[in-house]
């Protein structure tokens, strides 16, 4: 799972591609679309858009002569699994400081008492 997380990563790093998932997030695309929403260059959304699905982060369906893209749910929910592993030990943290600056509160009271 750690060397797919990193490639994802890595592959959604790149601020055009960063662009292109966020794009994305809001529902399937053509190419076209792309390339007019970002503005960007139609061979260099296609590289994007190659990397992009090389890293698993979209997948690719042929409508007549579209490609329509739209992001890999499977990808998207272990990136988010990843993290969230991350906003669960922040939290844990959080909590461990609350009760130690609430006993440092008591201690403090019973001292001034």
């Amino acid at each position: 799972m750690v060397n797919s997380v990193q490639l994802r990563m890595t592959a959604i790093s790149e601020p055009n591609r960063f662009r292109i998932v966020e794009l994305l997030r809001e529902g399937p695309h053509s190419v076209g679309d792309i390339v007019e929403a970002l503005g960007l260059g139609q061979p260099q959304v296609s590289r994007h858009l190659r990397l992009l699905s090389e890293a698993g982060v979209v997948e690719v369906t042929k409508r007549a002569q579209q490609r329509i893209y739209r992001l890999h749910p499977g990808a998207m929910r272990e990136l988010s699994d990843w993290v969230q592993g991350f906003a669960v030990l922040w939290s844990e943290r959080m909590d461990r400081l609350g009760t130690f600056l609430d006993d440092t509160d008591d201690t403090d009271d019973r001292r001034g008492a």
